[in-house]
């Protein structure tokens, strides 16, 4: 297996996540991660979830290696990968990409160098090739926002690249004695968004169709809309199974944020929906986007979920989900 070290993220890796940072739409602000500490908790068994700064990292590890969900900024891949070597010595074979933005890929070229895929491995039917590298699994949505940038921004180098991807409901995969389910949430956070089932585990990386700490991000320049977040909601809430009423059981690691279980995510969906339904409303009556800001639709949910600074504030968040329901669609 390569080594990665602070030396050996080299210049190509730092170019890399520029590209991933400006081709992503994720609009992420410049950071000083010279401060950032990567955490690990561990959810259960085999699973671990490493906090630093961006999404979250699913890890889970076993006699067949180190399996990953999204990779952070390039920025701290060392510290991610010191992590990581603290809970497995094991070789890293796949990266699960959630979606295409910067805060949960920029770390996928670094990462994928300090790993190597499985010899003959079986993902969901596919035979891989053995070689350097992790195999980097994503829905093809991600890899085409990943691969096609918007004009007058740079290329990604393909060694960031998903290389494996799915168009189909979902992907099934085996490893550490478990069986992996990757599925497709359409047009939730954005159009390419997949959540991560470890059935055995009892485990769900849910990826930013589902955050704890602040109204979700509505990617509409690349496929988001409110009504497929509600969705995605619903959908990791049929795969729970609580241990009593809305308490235990499986247990959900969010894009951002805290460990969730079904009481979470539930009073997640139902936020969501309620503030659609007034949203709607207020469409209806013939309002404009202005005049829904000003009747303050989600004032009850903003000490618990809102902003007025930073990347993502609860006056866009209104806007965005504005914008997709009164499109022709309601998306």
């Amino acid at each position: 297996m390569q080594s990665l070290s602070v030396s050996g993220i080299c210049k190509r890796g730092l170019l890399v996540a520029l590209g991933v940072l400006l081709a992503s739409g994720s609009h992420a602000q410049q950071q000083d991660f010279s401060k950032v500490k990567i955490e690990a908790l561990k959810v259960r068994d085999n699973i671990y979830m490493l906090v630093g700064s961006g999404g979250n990292i699913t890890v889970q590890i076993g006699s067949d290696g180190v399996l990953i969900v999204d990779t952070q900024y390039a920025e701290l891949s060392d510290r991610i990968l010191g992590k990581i070597r603290e809970l497995s010595k094991g070789p890293i074979r796949y990266i699960i990409d959630t979606h295409h933005h910067a805060d949960h890929v920029g770390g996928n070229a670094n990462l994928r160098a300090a790993g190597m895929t499985v010899s003959g491995g079986n993902v969901g039917g596919d035979i891989s090739d053995a070689g350097a590298g992790a195999q980097i699994i994503a829905h093809e949505n991600a890899l085409l926002h990943m691969s096609s940038p918007p004009a007058g921004q740079p290329a990604i180098a393909s060694a960031a690249l998903p290389t494996l991807t799915y168009f189909t409901p979902k992907k099934d995969l085996w490893f550490n004695g478990e069986g992996i389910r990757i599925m497709h949430e359409p047009n939730a956070h954005t159009d390419g968004d997949s959540i991560v089932y470890f059935r055995q585990s009892d485990v769900i990386a849910a990826g930013d169709v589902y955050v704890s700490n602040q109204y979700p991000f509505i990617d509409i320049a690349n496929g988001g809309s409110i009504q497929g977040i509600i969705a995605a909601a619903n959908n990791i809430i049929d795969l729970i199974i609580p241990v009593y009423g809305q308490d235990g059981g499986t247990l959900v690691i969010p894009g951002h944020g805290r460990l969730s279980d079904i009481g979470d995510v539930i009073n997640y969906r139902e936020m969501l929906t309620i503030i659609r339904d007034r949203i709607q409303d207020l469409i209806r009556k013939g309002m404009t986007l202005e005049q829904v800001q000003a009747a303050k639709p989600t004032a009850d949910y903003d000490p618990r979920w809102g902003s007025s600074s930073g990347f993502w504030t609860t006056r866009q968040f209104v806007e965005a989900a504005y914008k997709n329901l009164s499109a022709p669609q309601g998306k």
